[in-house]
């Protein structure tokens, strides 16, 4: 493999990681506000 396709490669890499990183955080924020408002719910 040359220098140029592995930086290819490590660039989709970074970018796939970065897409995985953001979802990942999208759903645990989905989580807490779905538990937050399911306690809120619970004290009325």
């Amino acid at each position: 493999m040359t220098p140029e396709e592995e930086k290819l490669v490590r660039a989709r890499q970074k970018s796939r990681a970065l897409v995985m990183a953001l979802g990942l955080g999208a759903l645990v924020i989905l989580f807490f506000v779905v538990t937050i408002a399911k306690i809120q719910a619970g004290h009325s």
